[in-house]
């Protein structure tokens, strides 16, 4: 009785999961991978509709993610020699007004408070769009000679920047952020941390994130407003539009300038310092939602899951299933495996299948009579669906881990080899874009209209200059003009 109840059990198991399937699943990735990503992030529980426009709730499973980057990028920071502080959501108007260009490129996006405690304000407060102005004023201050270089100073923090056009993750009012701030005594020395941190970025995403992507200096168009050179790193999501995930700038002596951070030199001559600003923001959730989910939901890499492995009775009211479930969750913790047990006893096995599915994390175990019976327990990768029975849970699942997140990362790999185009004709170029899009890489002349002409006519705009990418003589893929270097375009969120 007991093999046939068991057998009742899953049967009605995976009628459940197709039904569940068939109910939930009206947005599809394959169909409309806009819907699909709305329907997933809140079916998942990362974040919800906020009642304020174009702001979200970021839930507790969504932070968790961002907990975990944190911890994984915090130490790379202090290892740099950065330490974190935090300066205040408020900027006096007349220090976003002290750079021009810097005002000029946020003016669009910023949130002013003009009225507090009941009265109008003798100075309008700017809600923090980014830090620059609020913390160099402090640096002014706190910078008087060489030896007090260099100055590294790192928040974590939000920010907030009036969208228009918003989209969960990849596009809010506010946002979280890492902003890492740095003032140096010489160019050089400020130039290899900007550097750093755009491989530092690389880094991170590639490691946890599982996505690969190209890392690049961007055009005088699409540089940040202030810097003398923006880094960026740009990943290919599979619908073939690129994602600008973080940025490096090197905002050589503009701000230093604009502000009077100045220093006397070991000659004690006068000097301003060099600086550079660099930040990693929650769009990075949103990345790792739209180049690894699947039509069923999420499928995490494991080192930013906050949840690695699930563990399901089979029976939760059965106190032997129960009780051997949260062991083997002990087991699995001990070893530093994020693990959980899922009892809910007005769930079915079925339901509860499909919710993990959705949330994406990477392995879960089931626990019956069988499993009990023999020590043996059904895994499920989240990846492949591939099961497998373990009776060395700790060590199979340490390995399953590590393989789903080495699998993620190959299958991002071949999607940005995929969509990946090497062309020299503009022809080619819009029916690139027509059909599969994706990166192209193509000479271009460096000029503003014909980048302008480019981006009209394909929506796809220039991305970046590769770092290593060598000087070399060819044609404007547009314009047919003199040219030095190929450049990445690609249309993007």
């Amino acid at each position: 009785m007991a093999i046939m109840s068991l057998v009742k059990e899953r049967f009605s198991c995976i009628i459940e999961i197709h039904m569940a399937y068939d109910k939930s699943q009206k947005k599809k990735k394959s169909e409309n991978i806009s819907d699909w990503y709305n329907d997933i992030v809140v079916r998942a529980d990362l974040a919800d509709y906020s009642p304020v426009k174009g702001c979200m709730v970021i839930k507790p499973y969504g932070y968790g993610i961002w907990e975990l980057l944190q911890a994984a990028m915090d130490p790379l920071i202090k290892e740099k020699g950065v330490r974190n502080g935090y300066f205040p959501i408020f900027i006096p108007i007349s220090l976003l007004n002290k750079e021009k260009s810097h005002v000029e490129g946020f003016s669009p996006e910023l949130a002013i408070v003009t009225h507090g405690g009941g009265e109008e304000l003798s100075e309008p407060l700017a809600v923090r769009p980014t830090s620059e102005t609020i913390m160099y004023e402090m640096y002014k201050k706190w910078v008087q000679s060489w030896r007090d270089l260099p100055l590294l100073i790192n928040q974590w923090n939000n920010v907030v920047r009036w969208e228009k056009r918003t989209y969960l993750f990849l596009r809010t009012t506010e946002f979280l952020w890492q902003e890492g701030h740095t003032a140096h005594a010489t160019h050089e020395e400020a130039w290899d941390f900007v550097l750093w941190a755009a491989n530092m970025y690389r880094g991170i995403y590639r490691d946890y994130f599982a996505i690969p992507g190209f890392v690049g200096k961007k055009s005088e168009s699409e540089k940040f407003a202030g810097a003398v050179t923006t880094l960026s790193f740009e990943a290919m999501m599979p619908d073939g539009k690129a994602l600008q995930n973080c940025t490096s700038h090197d905002l050589g002596q503009n701000f230093s300038k604009a502000f009077d951070i100045s220093f006397q030199n070991k000659d004690s001559k006068k000097e301003y310092v060099w600086q550079t600003s660099w930040g990693f923001s929650t769009r990075s959730i949103g990345a790792l939602v739209l180049a690894h989910g699947d039509d069923k939901g999420l499928r995490l890499p494991p080192k930013l899951a906050p949840i690695q492995v699930i563990i399901l009775p089979v029976q939760p009211d059965d106190s032997k299933q129960l009780t051997r479930s949260n062991e083997l969750a002990t087991e699995l913790s001990s070893a530093g495996i994020r693990a959980e047990v899922d009892g809910r006893e007005d769930e079915t096995l079925g339901f509860r299948i499909n919710k993990w599915e959705v949330k994406g994390v990477p392995i879960r175990v089931e626990v019956g009579p069988k499993e009990i019976e023999s020590g043996s327990y059904l895994l499920v990768r989240r990846d492949t669906f591939e099961k497998f029975n373990s009776k060395n849970i700790t060590k199979d699942v340490s390995k399953a881990l590590a393989s789903i997140q080495s699998n993620l990362l190959a299958q991002a790999e071949e999607n940005l080899k995929k969509l990946t185009s090497e062309i020299n004709n503009f022809k080619e170029f819009e029916e690139i874009m027509r059909t599969k899009k994706g990166f192209i890489r193509a000479f271009w002349c460096e000029d503003k209209a014909c980048e302008e002409s480019i981006k009209g006519k394909t929506k796809a705009g220039t991305r970046c200059l590769l770092l290593d990418e060598k000087e070399e003589k060819g044609k404007c893929v547009y314009c047919g003009n003199e040219a030095k270097h190929k450049w990445i375009f690609a249309q993007a969120y």
